[in-house]
């Protein structure tokens, strides 16, 4: 996650707050299962003024969300999603795992979120994080054989807790990039790749990692990739086999935030934009993508990173591609 800092005026209302200042937050006894019930309100959200969206033939807005959360376990700092058999699955910047159920209404587009509940996610030693160096969770992936994967920055790694049903809570290195990413901006982009899973740098690089290990797809810059570029921040496998989609985001200050979703080739190289978010439409700090297979051709969710400032929000975002290629 990028160190955005907070501007007077406008910009205050858009900026993104430093992660760095957030802590884990307070760990708390769950259920038999490990999971604890969390309030969340949610409410529609287009996507704004335009030319705010742009969206390439074949992209059609499928629903929005804003979601907002009350209690001690509150849904903020998501950081990325996956869709599992209509379950979210969300990491947080403070060590938290989030599931709840995708509600669509009766045209199936995006009207909300059922059963939210969260897991304080634990060290390999099974106690649970409390420390934000531990916990700062960026990215995760279910992979071929059912493992839940989640990549971390500031300690750079990725963890695999075992099949979602049954938590593991003893976590099992796995094979990460062997990279000097800069502390804040790690594996940011975490998606299943033929044979294992694939991994993106926020500043740059892309890797293809089995068990056995990582080999480097596109080498990251010798200059890394700046805040005010386009970064991947979050990445995720074509239902079809057919490469990637990747969103990217862009902030140049005071108050210039944008995102927008590209397709990944096999060797790493970006297509055309699909979604292109900007002001003044619904833009925010969007970190997550995920791509589930429809009747159509594809839909693709994307999730917003509040950074716990009330001067952003947590959005859900619903769009869906046809089945027409490149």
């Amino acid at each position: 996650m990028n160190p955005f800092r907070r501007f007077g005026g406008l910009a205050a209302a858009l900026a993104l707050v430093a992660c760095a200042s957030v802590p884990a937050a307070p760990w708390l006894p769950t259920a038999g299962d490990g999971w604890t019930a969390a309030a969340a309100q949610t409410r529609p959200v287009g996507l704004g003024l335009l030319p705010g969206a742009q969206l390439a033939a074949g992209v059609r807005f499928a629903g929005g969300i804003v979601v907002t959360s009350t209690g001690t376990t509150p849904l903020r700092g998501l950081s990325d999603l996956k869709i599992l058999d209509g379950d979210l699955i969300s990491v947080s910047d403070a060590g938290d795992l989030v599931r709840a159920r995708l509600r669509l209404d009766h045209h199936g587009r995006l009207a909300g979120l059922d059963q939210p509940r969260v897991r304080r996610l634990t060290l390999t030693d099974g106690r649970p994080i409390t420390e934000k160096v531990d916990g700062d969770a960026e990215g995760l992936v279910v992979t071929a054989g059912s493992d839940l994967l989640i990549s971390f920055e500031r300690d750079h790694r990725i963890w695999n807790y075992g099949p979602l049903a049954r938590l593991d809570t003893h976590p099992v290195p796995v094979a990460a990039p062997d990279y000097a990413f800069p502390a804040n901006d790690g594996m940011e982009g975490l998606s299943a790749a033929p044979g294992g899973w694939r991994a993106a740098g926020e500043s740059g690089g892309i890797w293809d990692c089995s068990p056995t290990g990582c080999r480097t797809v596109v080498a990251p810059p010798q200059i890394l990739l700046a805040d005010t570029d386009y970064r991947i921040t979050g990445l995720d496998r074509d239902p079809a086999g057919d490469g990637w989609f990747a969103v990217e985001r862009s902030f140049r200050p005071p108050a210039d935030v944008r995102a927008r979703v590209r397709r990944m080739a096999p060797d790493g190289s970006p297509g055309p934009v699909l979604i292109e978010l900007k002001q003044p439409g619904t833009v925010d700090n969007f970190e997550g993508i995920a791509a589930v297979a429809t009747s159509g051709g594809v839909r693709l969710y994307l999730l917003s990173d509040d950074n716990f400032s009330d001067r952003q929000r947590t959005l859900l975002l619903a769009f869906d591609l046809e089945v027409a290629r490149h």
